[in-house]
């Protein structure tokens, strides 16, 4: 009897693709195998996203789509977890029955027990628990990149943004031992991966549970000094907890790269304290010239959201204002929307729409031309480029490959005739020939080829005969206690909030 077959869908920020790989290591260790590309599986698992108002939507037109594929394939199963089923619960069933199982953000490891049980009770198994039964990150990984993983160091959230549900879905933050967070990592250094990225709602207010505000910057630090490990990156943190002691740890430990995420939201004060975000203007472009100080060449980028209930004209021009100082590399630009349960919803002064859509319009044009400026000063420079699978939509058309640069800019480069041709994982320092406001294009010039762990990692993955499909399984260490992604979330803001 063959085994079944599984695929997972990811809707959202690093963490539902961090839980997602979790999922699936899940399944595998339940006997399941990956569908290949194109082929119907047997089980089909959303993990959804709530951030967004259209969230919504998305899941209930997937679900209708799925609807009449499970109806033509006797004994296929649907499950939906992640923050929409936290949010929607026994929703879900009713608005789409066929749908057999719905489990929440705090239980993911419950999902091969569940559709066991579903499909021996022939009827839907909703589980939604309210606090986390096991971190996602001591349950099995299927990771998608044998060179990139995400670490989560911290889950849940202690913020109370008012245009935010994510810390009433996600709950409230939770912290991994240090020693735990450094196992993950030696672990995956020992299988090839070259480049992490530790992961948490608010990544930098960890250590929080035990008591120590400096625990990021010291983690950092240790994990930045793990032997094998190349590149180190993380994502979101919160402008409140920016200690002047991470820019340090940034600056002075080789492997973290010169790059920094920090959301924004918005540039005007009043807003900001409407939003319940516990700094103001003057205190988030005193990080950014912190860490132009002690890394002049750092690529910062943002989350910026237009619109906000009582937005004003000049409350939108303190946002452009802003963008132009801080000189943003890029930034996700989001229109207001409202999410029920959230204190925004319900403010007086909603901007009309077409002023929304208006001031939009504004913003991303200024972001694209700050950002096209940033890029243009890397013409005729060398830049090293870490090469991944996937990461160009065109690379087929155009015979170029890509990666990410240090400070994780899309770079697309050519091979010249004759050279050898590099593998996802392996380094290469190429010069930049054309910058756009989103990528650099390098054609010609300087093209040195460095072969690494990463490298050979990715060969025996793709040519083993187990690895018929891309992955990693990897299982966690008892003693303690990701990936790269398709081009419209490798660089996805954490939920959007931080």
């Amino acid at each position: 009897m063959n085994a079944r077959t599984y695929e997972v869908r990811t809707y959202g920020c690093q963490m539902n693709v961090h839980d997602s790989e979790r999922l699936a290591g899940l399944l595998e260790d339940a006997g399941y195998t990956r569908a290949g590309d194109g082929a119907t599986a047997d089980v089909v698992v959303l993990n959804t996203c709530a951030v967004r108002e259209n969230a919504d939507n998305k899941l209930y037109g997937n679900l209708g789509h799925l609807a009449s594929v499970k109806a033509a394939r006797d004994g296929m199963q649907i499950a939906v977890g992640g923050c929409l089923a936290q949010k929607d619960r026994s929703e879900i069933t009713r608005r789409a029955p066929w749908v057999d199982v719905v489990f929440g953000t705090h239980n993911v490891g419950s999902l091969p027990a569940l559709l066991d049980r579903a499909r021996i009770e022939q009827e839907a198994q909703v589980e939604i628990v309210e606090a986390l039964e096991t971190f996602p990150s001591d349950l099995p990984s299927r990771r998608e990149s044998p060179y990139a993983a995400w670490v989560a160091v911290s889950v849940g959230c202690n913020n109370t943004c008012t245009f935010c549900i994510v810390p009433a879905l996600r709950g409230r933050e939770r912290d991994r031992r240090p020693g735990d967070v450094l196992a993950e990592v030696q672990a995956l250094v020992a299988e090839g991966v070259i480049e992490v990225t530790l992961l948490g709602q608010n990544v930098n207010a960890y250590g929080v549970e035990f008591g120590d505000r400096f625990a990021f910057g010291k983690l950092l630090r240790t994990v930045g000094a793990v032997e094998g490990l190349e590149r180190v990156r993380f994502t979101s943190p919160h402008p409140r907890d920016f200690t002047d002691d991470v820019i340090d740890a940034m600056a002075s430990t080789p492997t973290v790269m010169p790059q920094l995420h920090m959301p924004l939201q918005s540039g005007s004060d009043r807003v900001l304290r409407a939003m319940r975000r516990s700094y103001r203007q003057e205190r988030y472009l005193g990080i950014v010239e912190k860490v132009r100080e002690a890394m002049p060449h750092a690529a910062i980028t943002t989350d910026i959201i237009v619109g906000f209930p009582g937005e004003t004209d000049d409350d939108f021009e303190q946002t452009l204002h802003v963008v132009r100082e801080a000189r943003f590399a890029s930034a996700f630009t989001f229109q207001y929307s409202k999410r029920p349960g959230t204190p925004a919803a319900t403010m007086d002064d909603q901007v009309p729409p077409e002023v929304v859509r208006e001031r939009y319009q504004r913003l991303a044009s200024l972001v694209e031309e700050v950002a096209w400026a940033e890029s243009l000063a890397f013409v005729s420079r060398d830049v090293e480029v870490l090469v991944a699978e996937g990461e160009g939509r065109k690379d087929g058309a155009t015979h170029r490959l890509s990666g990410r640069a240090r400070d994780n800019r899309l770079v697309h480069f050519s091979v010249p005739d004759g050279a050898e041709r590099p593998r996802p994982g392996d380094l290469v320092t190429v010069r930049v020939s054309h910058a756009a406001p989103h990528h650099l294009v390098a054609d010609g010039g300087t093209y040195a080829l460095r072969r690494s762990r990463a490298g050979d990692a990715y060969e025996r993955a793709t040519t083993a005969p187990a690895a018929a499909a891309p992955g990693v399984l990897i299982g966690m260490p008892t003693v303690g206690a990701p990936a790269a992604l398709p081009l419209a979330d490798a660089a996805a803001p954490a939920c959007g909030h931080a």
